[in-house]
């Protein structure tokens, strides 16, 4: 599986992981399980949008700094080339909700 990140993923990863030291690996493990099962299972993802080439999923990306909360992570799966682009990563103290002008954008590229 290749893993790909937009530049507003790199700056949302960048200032989140000075706050909670743990999430480089925290990612780590997350591409194992998205490597494995990329539209996720159970009900801690959730496909967002899907077309025929893109499904967009939001899940939970538990954050070992928090104990026992997580983080939200946003990623576009492309079906026919076996690659996950991350799109976005927030704090739910942070934002209440996805940004679907983010979405929307990458979707028209």
């Amino acid at each position: 599986m290749n893993f790909n990140e937009t530049d507003e993923f790199s700056k949302d990863f960048k200032r989140l992981s000075k706050k909670y030291k743990s999430l480089p690996d925290d990612l780590l493990e997350f591409k194992k399980v998205v490597s494995a099962l990329p539209l996720g299972s159970g009900k801690h993802f959730n496909v967002i949008t899907k077309t025929e080439q893109i499904s967009i999923i939001k899940a939970r990306l538990f954050c070992r700094y928090l104990k026992g909360s997580s983080l939200r992570i946003i990623y576009a799966f492309h079906t026919a080339i076996s690659q996950i682009e991350f799109i976005q990563m927030y704090s739910k103290n942070e934002h209440e909700n996805e940004d679907s002008g983010r979405i929307k954008e990458y979707l028209k590229n």
